[in-house]
């Protein structure tokens, strides 16, 4: 076959296009099992495709010769190897019976995957890879995904593999996962919109939504208050504005079971316990201090790295459904 010149352009294939659904980060560990498990059943309950994606950079290492340079590692041995990966995952959750594309991209796995959150809606990843994408997307750069992913995103841990079916013969047997959905809240705005996002998960997955709202004990560290804590009367304020915002989501979602809980304690330990018998535990990105302090920001990636159960960190958006919540009763002044 001659090859082509000037005057005969080159078919280019088509672009890829941009994925619509659930994008999970595959790379063969276990704990890219286990994301990939959990994002296939959700696929399934949303009834969208899933988009298996991974994602490799190719390596360059010095020369040890006298000659100096560089030394490369064929491409295409690593994206065979990729593919490889790719259709053995495939394979896994193909009696899902879900719509299933996998990708091989060349370039940073976080700088993919966040590509790919624009249009995604949702992305999902295990706690801690074995060294391959994984590995180096959930060491320090995966802090910024769920910062920074235009979608949701869902971090599903190793010891979620019981619960999923995905445990070995030398694994406990799973706790009993209640049939609930766990949100974080601390009157803030970005609190309220992940409230919105888990009641429409509950609603979606057919259980009840818990709302917990965790109060730092007071100790030593509030020695600088100027006047003493009045802690009867701070729970009663907080709840005050919890029962108004209870009423606000009712009205929004009528048929939802809701259960409200204002406890007492450090938010991180009290929402890690939650995740051990959550469905799905649901937190927003950056509180603003609300009512329960710093329940948002560093609590929320606090929360990411010991939770026992997947946990679903939602970006604040504007929400037109919260321009009646005022109309229920206080709630938190900026």
């Amino acid at each position: 076959m001659s090859n082509p010149t000037e005057n005969s352009p080159v078919a280019q294939p088509d672009p890829i296009p941009a994925p619509t659904g659930i994008v999970v980060g595959i790379d063969g560990s276990d704990q890219s099992n286990c994301a990939l498990v959990w994002a296939a059943r959700e696929a399934k309950l949303r009834k969208l495709p899933l988009h298996l994606v991974t994602a490799y950079t190719v390596p360059i290492f010095a020369a040890s010769g006298l000659d100096g340079g560089y030394a490369t590692v064929d491409d295409d041995v690593i994206r065979q190897g990729a593919e490889a990966v790719l259709r053995e995952a495939a394979a896994k959750v193909a009696h899902l019976e879900v719509e299933v594309d996998a990708r091989v991209e060349n370039g940073d796995a976080a700088g993919v995957l966040l590509e790919m959150s624009e249009t995604a809606e949702l992305l999902v990843f295990g706690s801690r890879g074995r060294g391959g994408f994984i590995g180096r997307l959930l060491g320090s750069v995966s802090s910024a995904l769920p910062a920074h992913s235009k979608c949701p995103t869902v971090t599903v841990p190793l010891s979620c593999a019981a619960r999923l079916g995905e445990a070995g013969p030398d694994t406990a047997p799973p706790r009993e996962i209640e049939a609930v959905i766990t949100v974080g809240v601390d009157g803030s705005d970005q609190a309220r919109y992940a409230v919105l996002v888990a009641a429409e998960e509950a609603e979606r997955a057919g259980v009840r939504l818990r709302i917990i709202c965790a109060v730092q004990p007071y100790t030593g560290s509030l020695a600088w208050m100027p006047a003493p804590v009045d802690r009867e009367a701070l729970f009663a304020e907080i709840q005050t504005q919890l029962d108004a915002g209870e009423a606000w989501l009712r009205n929004h979602f009528p048929k939802l079971p809701i259960e409200v809980r204002l406890v007492e304690g450090s938010a991180v330990e009290v929402l890690v316990k939650a995740s051990e018998t959550s469905q799905l535990l649901v937190m927003g990105t950056r509180g603003r201090g609300g009512f329960a302090g710093m329940l948002l920001g560093s609590t929320t990636d606090g929360v990411r790295h010991h939770a026992k159960g997947p946990v679903m960190v939602v970006r604040d958006r504007e929400d037109p459904r919260q321009d009646d919540r005022s109309a229920f009763g206080p709630l938190l002044q900026a």
